[in-house]
């Protein structure tokens, strides 16, 4: 056997392992507790990648230290296809500019692969806020600067960089109050612990339609088709928008036709009718990037939240 027919052998378990891939089940790294908006979106992912490439996909929850437990072991996972995260913007484009020692950076350490959504967010209020829109809010806070208080997530949150933006551009002072997850912290604006809260359209939307809390605006450049009702921020303070996102990624050298199949599968599940259906019952916007677009995207959001944290002076806890 000469030494070439020797080496050709030698790569074809290789070679048969990349043309049968997907093989065996896939683990979809969320790098937050179950029950948040990221995790839906991971789960649904999950549900229609299995049935696009024949192997189940399955969600592992790693929460905690703001995303960047579970970035950092999917980024440190084999890159062979079966490790993949369905990871938001905070951990990817927020957490780098806020931690001065942060672990990992985005475009260095593993693939963007698919940008798949934007979670349309909104402004609320506990009914006891005696402001119904933007306008009211601004005055008052201007009227009692330091007095209305506003639940996070945590810092680094959208839902903290949400209203800290809002009130930069506003020129007024709130005064934030984190808490250990979305949850905690819309239960607090839902009992009046606090006053103001920036949430996903999703998970305030059934509570403004209970009467529990006042809606009074969205975070999108425009209203919403399904809430022609609600304006957007920037009908009083324009060029404002701010909304969370989730893509999926991957580590480091997973080989290119992995990435490719899998950025054409959920390019393919996000026009299916019934996915769509499911993200206007939720007020979800399907927001596909390839994985050189979604790549580009990243880096200019890095480029624009450095500045913007540098100026409002927030720092990592």
């Amino acid at each position: 056997m000469t030494k070439l027919a020797f080496a050709l052998l030698c790569l074809l378990p290789a070679l048969a392992q990349a043309q049968v891939w997907p093989s065996k089940p896939i683990k979809l790294i969320v790098p937050f507790p179950a029950g948040g908006g990221t995790d839906f979106i991971g789960r649904l992912a999950a549900k229609q990648l299995s049935d696009r490439l024949g192997q189940p996909v399955y969600v592992d929850n790693r929460g905690g230290a703001n995303g960047s437990i579970g970035v950092q072991a999917m980024m440190q996972s084999a890159p062979d296809g079966y490790t993949l995260g369905a990871i938001s913007d905070g951990p990817t484009v927020i957490n780098p500019v806020l931690y001065e020692k942060n672990p990992y950076q985005p475009l260095r350490d593993f693939l963007p692969v698919a940008q798949m959504i934007k979670f349309p967010s909104m402004l609320t209020a506990n009914p006891s806020v005696p402001a119904k829109n933007v306008a009211e809010l601004i005055a008052l806070a201007k009227a009692k600067p330091g007095t209305l208080n506003y639940s996070s997530g945590g810092t680094g949150n959208f839902s903290h960089l949400g209203l800290e933006l809002f009130a930069y551009q506003a020129g007024i002072k709130l005064v934030h109050v984190p808490y250990r997850g979305v949850g905690p912290a819309t239960t607090a604006v839902l009992a009046g612990d606090v006053q103001l809260m920036y949430n996903n359209v999703a998970t305030a939307l059934e509570h403004v339609k209970a009467g529990k809390l006042t809606a009074l605006a969205v975070g999108e450049p425009k209203r919403l088709p399904g809430l022609p009702d609600v304006p957007a921020i920037a009908e009083t303070l324009p060029g404002f928008e701010f909304a969370a996102w989730v893509g999926i990624f991957a580590p480091l050298k997973t080989p290119p036709e992995i990435v490719s199949r899998i950025s054409r599968e959920t390019a393919a599940f996000l026009k299916d009718p019934a996915v769509l259906k499911i993200f206007a019952e939720q007020q979800i916007v399907a927001s596909y990037r390839d994985s050189d677009d979604f790549s580009k995207y990243i880096g200019a959001e890095l480029d624009k939240w450095g500045p913007i944290i540098k100026t409002l002076g927030i720092k990592g806890e």
